[in-house]
């Protein structure tokens, strides 16, 4: 290569760089140009001259799909951090300066997180820094992981049962389980109530892939029980009301109780484990200081109300791998 040619790749070298480790975060040439702003022959002309430098080969192209040849995880590992330091230079001394002046935190959280936990928080942080914007994502929780590897939200809050490798999870507050009934119903009569009772009723639950279907499915199978579900419907709200007008009962998890429904709540504890939710972040992700911020007023709650990993309670309880 050219000495004059080989001093402009070395000059653009950062550039290079970004799209290799955008890429190869993505697993896609043509996602990466919509994250970096550029077209996709723009990236595909990088990676080449990184890897006519490095006298190497990066990706290994079948059709469409591309992956990292074993040089190319060599180098995302090592070029992943300085990317990341250099896009996050600028938060860096801004922290450094212990201000927060203007700025986005975008986080995902499914809509129980965002109606029941989340807006005393957003409240307190709009006070403290109001010049920072606050974008809430209403997504399931496999929709935020997804948002979270794509590097498109700075962290998500809710519940998780299992922790992928590529991703953390702080829990922080803690919520039991509660059967809510109609007033009047004839299980609030009971001293206590079994599995075997809250079966012979018709259940209003969440869509079927939400975590809370697959939470009553493992219950009930476990102690050789049968259970109908006579109404699905998204939303706890939503199964509150239903459940107010006598269409049914449901299971819910208590961070959606608020003390001024037109229901009963009766306590599951000997069957259900508590749930947790806390803060989710990619693995090597870095903290923005106002998203830092944020889950600092999170943090500062968290003491009393972490438990036990909801997970751990069901391979404990259930014998589950």
């Amino acid at each position: 290569m050219p000495s004059s040619r080989r001093s402009y790749y070395k000059q653009s070298r950062l550039k290079q760089l970004k799209a290799f480790c955008s890429t190869a975060r993505l697993g896609s040439m043509s996602r990466a140009a919509d994250e970096l702003t550029l077209s996709q022959p723009s990236v595909s002309l990088q990676i080449r001259a990184l890897e006519e430098e490095l006298d190497t080969i990066l990706f290994e192209r079948r059709g469409p799909r591309i992956s990292l040849t074993p040089d190319g995880q060599t180098l995302f590992q090592l070029a992943s951090g300085l990317v990341d330091g250099i896009d996050r230079l600028p938060d860096e001394f801004a922290s450094l300066r212990g201000s927060i002046e203007g700025g986005q935190i975008d986080i995902a959280a499914g809509e129980s997180t965002i109606l029941y936990l989340l807006p005393e928080f957003v409240s307190a942080f709009n006070q403290q820094y109001p010049s920072v914007r606050v974008r809430l994502h209403n997504v399931t929780g496999r929709d935020g992981l997804a948002l979270l590897r794509e590097d498109k939200v700075d962290f998500a809050v809710g519940s998780m049962l299992e922790v992928d490798d590529d991703v953390r999870y702080r829990p922080m507050f803690r919520y039991d389980t509660k059967l809510i009934v109609p007033k009047g119903h004839p299980l609030t009569l009971r001293d206590q109530i079994s599995l075997e009772d809250i079966s012979k009723h018709g259940l209003i639950l969440p869509p079927r892939h939400l975590s809370t279907w697959g939470m009553v499915e493992l219950v009930f199978r476990s102690h050789g029980l049968d259970y109908q579900v006579t109404l699905e419907a998204g939303g706890w709200e939503v199964i509150k009301r239903y459940v107010e007008m006598g269409l049914g009962v449901s299971i819910v998890t208590s961070i959606c109780l608020r003390g001024d429904e037109k229901l009963t709540a009766l306590a599951l504890s000997d069957y259900f484990p508590d749930r947790t939710y806390g803060v989710v972040w990619r693995r090597g992700r870095f903290f923005s200081p106002a998203a830092r911020k944020f889950t600092e007023l999170l943090e500062a709650r968290a003491g009393d109300h972490l438990a036990t990993h909801a997970a751990e309670y069901f391979e404990s309880a259930f014998g589950l791998e």
